[in-house]
């Protein structure tokens, strides 16, 4: 408990209380009851808190520091005939369809190997460049679609990182308002999960996480996270779950659980990890933490009060990385835990010791 304390202690010198962000929620695997009207940074000044505890915003995310300009090349279908020295990246180049595209129009396999005189289908379609530091998330609001559609419908894998140059395949949106736009435009665990991470340059490496929060990472720049699960993850609170994995009684989806605690309770990394994201830019879940710890796992932590940890940094299982709170649609203080598998929410029950 000491080292804990300590840890927590330590930590509050570069705390944020996290702003309520403003709108409403719209997707159903989160309780949403109406926010309560007060200003969110006033339900923490509450008599025995810190009140020296510096108040900082809560970090921009990479796709609001890199804007996408929609400008997509639409090409019809043709063939090229390959000519010694071409790949396929250099052939995408020529043509404008992505070389991914390129390569499952003429069936090929990894590593792509293609010889002078072989004809291949070039298959039509809208055509993004992506360029240094944009992320899905950006490409797909500045064309207006899902950015699980693009996923889709270049099939994008784990872990989902662009790369400087590479094409994406943009659907069609079809006919909408502005209106119907607008309300297109919410972010969930999957997105930030999938489409959260800045492109790299071909041949550069993601930075190495550092295990300071004073050391703040461009929100531009990738970075690296583990490759392999280390050792087993533990409860990050002790607290009661007050709300389960699964669908619910009114027919909602939750994809965690959630932990009732006190107000200040320490949030703990379930595992060693690489801080994924930290911020507030999912408004049910208030202040949030996505931590990465190899093998496909993430854990994510919501309705935080303060936020202890950076984008970019590397935690320990124990480490405390956010004080509990009841910002988002929390009605109590409460800590709102998830774990994933790849894209997939798990029951994380399971897999903690048992109580």
């Amino acid at each position: 408990m000491k080292r804990i304390a300590a840890a927590a202690l330590g930590a509050l010198a570069l705390a944020g209380c996290i702003p309520q962000p403003d709108g409403g929620y719209r997707e159903p695997r989160y309780d949403a009851p109406p926010p309560r009207p007060e200003p969110f940074q006033e339900r923490y000044e509450r008599p025995g808190l810190d009140q020296n505890v510096p108040a900082l915003p809560a970090p921009r995310p990479a796709w609001e520091m890199r804007p996408v300009t929609p400008d997509a090349r639409t090409i019809g279908a043709s063939t090229y005939i390959v000519r010694s020295g071409d790949s396929l990246r250099s052939i995408s180049v020529k043509t404008g369809a992505g070389s991914e595209a390129i390569a499952r129009a003429n069936n090929l396999a990894q590593p792509y190997t293609i010889f002078p005189g072989q004809k291949l289908a070039i298959p039509a379609g809208r055509y993004h460049a992506v360029r240094d530091g944009e992320t899905g998330i950006a490409i797909a609001r500045a064309y207006g679609v899902d950015w699980s559609r693009i996923i889709a419908q270049n099939y994008l894998e784990e872990p989902y990182v662009l790369r400087t140059g590479q094409r994406l395949l943009i659907p069609n949106a079809g006919p909408e308002t502005i209106e119907e736009r607008a309300a297109r435009f919410h972010i969930d665990i999957d997105d930030i999960l999938t489409g959260g991470t800045p492109a790299a340059r071909e041949g550069t490496r993601p930075a190495q996480p550092t295990a300071s929060s004073a050391r703040v990472l461009p929100a531009t720049q990738p970075v690296a996270v583990p490759e392999r699960l280390a050792g087993t993850f533990r409860w990050p609170v002790t607290g009661t779950i007050v709300k389960r994995f699964g669908p619910g009684a009114s027919g909602e989806r939750n994809d965690g659980i959630k932990i009732a605690v006190p107000l200040n309770t320490p949030v703990l990394a379930a595992a060693d990890g690489v801080v994924a994201y930290v911020g507030s830019d999912i408004p049910a879940l208030g202040g949030l933490v996505i931590l990465s710890h190899g093998s496909g796992f993430t854990t994510v932590y919501g309705h935080a009060g303060q936020l202890l940890v950076q984008r970019g940094q590397s935690v320990k299982r124990g480490q405390t990385i956010a004080l509990s709170g009841n910002s988002g649609f929390a009605d109590r203080p409460e800590l709102h835990f998830e774990m994933r598998q790849g894209r997939s929410a798990i029951d994380p029950v399971p897999r903690l010791p048992a109580r």
